[in-house]
């Protein structure tokens, strides 16, 4: 089985560098998902609020913990709030409630990393936020960040006197790197955690219905066979996933890939075994092209 590294946040606990993403996985399809890849090897799981999956989720982390004999200090457990209503921010005390609602559909009593899932309103991610630093003190979270939060957010919450997030979850990829963003959060102490590792795949979310803002020169490009990243891949003998994925924990980076496929999961958690040299890392710094695809210029009110 793959050993994957941690990494580990200013509050100390430890994020495998590898974790499973549930986005787009159905509750009825999670619980499946999720046992399948702890068999594969993984030991942080992801989901969210809003993917409306984390029942499933979490009867997948019982069943896949008993059928590996795992405890719950195994496996790292990461989930988010959704803040908004129907018509409005969540304040403070709604926050709380949501994170206990997590806790009662994945059946845990504590996550290891909870995260605001979106910027909505100045006062609503001051009070959001606050809110989170309590339920890190209560101990129902291990660590608290945000996500989708930009350097200007950040430096909002420390200007309002607040304790610096743990980690900031964020698009993340060749395509996107974010240079200016992942210095300041790595100024502050402030974890990065890639999410849609995959967007330059052909296949990266192609289906319908699925939120997207690659265009069909993006999607032309991928399906390529002779696109950079097939060429980097075919020299370093791994898939295009496992270089992408390996582009970003060699920068330091928590991935979190989703598929349900068991192969391409255990592919996926693969990534340790080779390291790409410094000229190909000039090179992919070469490919960004700014900001991102998956959620593009965030707005809470229409993505997940």
């Amino acid at each position: 089985m793959t050993h994957t590294p941690d990494h580990e946040l200013t509050t100390g606990v430890k994020v495998p560098l590898v974790g499973f993403g549930t986005y787009l996985i159905p509750d009825a399809e999670a619980a499946s998902a999720v046992e399948s890849s702890l068999a594969a090897g993984y030991r942080h799981i992801d989901t969210a609020e809003v993917y409306e999956n984390e029942r499933g989720v979490g009867e997948g982390l019982r069943r896949g913990m008993r059928q590996e004999g795992l405890e719950r200090g195994d496996v790292f457990v990461t989930t988010k709030l959704w803040p908004l209503t129907e018509e409005r921010g969540k304040t403070g005390e709604e926050t709380l409630r949501s994170l206990d609602e997590s806790l009662d559909r994945l059946g845990l009593e504590q996550v290891d990393l909870y995260l605001v899932h979106a910027t909505f309103g100045r006062e609503q991610r001051l009070e959001q936020w606050q809110a989170l630093v309590e339920a890190h003190k209560s101990g129902k979270a291990r660590a608290i960040g945000v996500s989708n939060f930009n350097a200007a957010h950040i430096d909002e919450l420390i200007e309002a006197g607040l304790p610096v997030p743990h980690a900031d979850q964020i698009e993340l990829h060749p395509w996107s790197q974010k240079p200016r963003l992942v210095a300041h959060l790595r100024q502050k102490g402030i974890t990065p955690i890639a999410y849609s590792s995959l967007v330059p795949l052909s296949t990266w979310r192609t289906a319908p219905g699925h939120l997207s803002g690659k265009t069909q020169e993006m999607r032309t490009e991928g399906e390529r066979s002779d696109s950079p990243f097939k060429k980097l891949a075919e020299k370093y003998g791994v898939t295009e996933a496992q270089f992408l994925l390996g582009w970003g924990v060699q920068n330091g980076y928590p991935v979190l890939p989703k598929t349900t496929d068991p192969v391409r999961m255990r592919e996926n958690l693969d990534v340790f075994s080779f390291r790409i040299d410094d000229a190909d890392l000039d090179r992919v710094r070469d490919m960004d092209r700014g900001a991102g695809i998956a959620w593009g210029e965030v707005d809470p009110t229409t993505h997940g």
